[in-house]
């Protein structure tokens, strides 16, 4: 089945807000085996949307729009939809009831504006919104290849997000036609892209029509979306398997999890699961890598504490580091690097002890030590060192690679 994306909104044009709704509902729809043919961005304007939403379900037996929904003047996308299906307004009575205790149980009487989110185009299905106001609004129609079912949702992304995966999605896997489709997302970290390639040569001959194998780069990870879409479940969920492990025969190592894991995430359970505690020593992340820590619910049971010790003092007061090393190897160094893991994992009485020092830029560097040098300290009760990491020249980006790269360290530590 073929798909047309639509998102609505003068600010995504001019680039005040990212468009991450479109990226989002196109790796979903692909998910499912919906083949997206068309994506597009339309301002707030009735003849746009309407131009748009006439030609996609025309092509498409499956359309999604976002955006125009809300209270303001410029929310017009009910109306433009209505006249494209040449239909009314009507008002909601279930829905406004809603919309309307929604402010009541808040303290705030319903403003007159929000009044226009209860009238839906006549032959519509609404869907109550549980995060917001403006409702989701269901449409079926004839195509040419089967029945179509038209989509229109809130800009929101959360809201939209919850709409797709309790009501459209669904919908769409039921949809006469659609194929069994069995999809894994394998992730790794530590290894790039090119790297992988060569590491997963004559993968090619693995693959066939329906069975195929995606490289999706992020700033400091790698996902692999392995998908088969079949007519029969059963032998599509076959393929898949045996797909993922020829892949791990190969690269089992640079592979941390699947689906919705993250690193911190996959690293809490390890942790916890071995009954060991971290603690961490931050400089030149200022507290990023404790922060995704602690972002896991439950990290309490294995991470005792940290510390950013930006300055040199610090370093040598909380942590230990003698000054002879500070003196000798400067602030960015294996050794200091190694003696701030191992002072942080003294001072906490932790397992493990973790440290990142380095020069994330755009000044500061040398020629002995340019920007992007970072070193990551491991230290535990069998051995302390330290391992320097090349990156570039972006400060903010350099502090997500090296709190990612100093994650997988440990992960990788746990693991000897």
């Amino acid at each position: 089945m073929k798909a047309t994306v639509i998102t609505i909104g003068d600010e995504l044009l001019i680039g005040q807000i990212v468009n991450t709704n479109a990226a989002w509902i196109g790796e979903e729809l692909t998910r499912l085996g919906i083949s997206v043919t068309r994506m597009v961005t339309v301002s707030d304007d009735s003849h746009e949307i309407q131009q748009a939403v006439e030609r996609a379900v025309q092509e498409s037996r499956v359309v999604v729009t976002t955006g125009g929904l809300g209270p303001t003047h410029d929310d017009i996308t009910s109306q433009a939809v209505a006249l494209v299906f040449d239909v009314e307004l009507e008002l909601d009575e279930s829905i406004m009831s809603i919309i309307r205790d929604r402010f009541e149980s808040r303290g705030f009487s319903l403003p007159e504006s929000n009044t226009s989110q209860a009238m839906i185009p006549a032959g519509f299905e609404s869907i109550v919104n549980l995060a917001g106001t403006a409702p989701a609004l269901l449409k079926s129609y004839d195509h040419v290849e089967g029945q179509g079912l038209l989509a229109v949702l809130p800009g929101v992304p959360h809201e939209m997000k919850k709409f797709m995966r309790d009501n459209v999605l669904p919908r769409f896997t039921q949809m006469e036609g659609a194929q069994s489709i069995q999809q894994k997302t394998l992730l790794t970290v530590g290894i790039g892209e090119s790297h992988l390639h060569e590491l997963l040569e004559g993968v090619e001959s693995s693959l066939n029509e329906g069975l195929s194998l995606a490289y999706l780069p992020s700033l400091a990870s790698l996902r692999l979306r392995l998908t088969s879409v079949s007519d029969d479940e059963d032998a599509g969920r076959s393929r898949l398997e045996e797909l993922e492990k020829w892949i791990r025969d190969r690269a089992d190592k640079w592979i941390y999890g699947e689906g919705d894991d993250s690193l911190e995430g996959v690293l809490g359970r390890m942790l916890r699961d071995r009954g060991m505690s971290l603690a961490i020593a931050e400089s030149c992340t200022g507290g990023g890598i404790a922060n995704r820590i602690t972002n896991v619910p439950g990290a309490s049971e294995y991470f005792v504490g940290g510390v950013i010790t930006y300055s040199n003092e610090v370093k040598k007061d909380l942590l230990g580091v003698l000054a002879e090393t500070l003196d000798k190897f400067g602030s960015v160094s294996r050794q200091t690097a190694s003696e701030m893991a191992q002072g942080v994992r003294n001072r906490f009485g932790a397992d493990i002890g973790m440290s990142v020092t380095g020069i994330l830029g755009p000044g500061g560097g040398s020629k002995e030590k340019p920007v992007g040098t970072v070193w990551l300290g491991i230290s535990s009760q069998k051995s302390t060192s330290a391992v320097k990491l090349r990156l570039g020249k972006d400060r903010i980006r350099n502090k997500e690679r090296a709190s990612t790269a100093a994650l997988n360290l440990i992960r990788t530590t746990i693991l000897k």
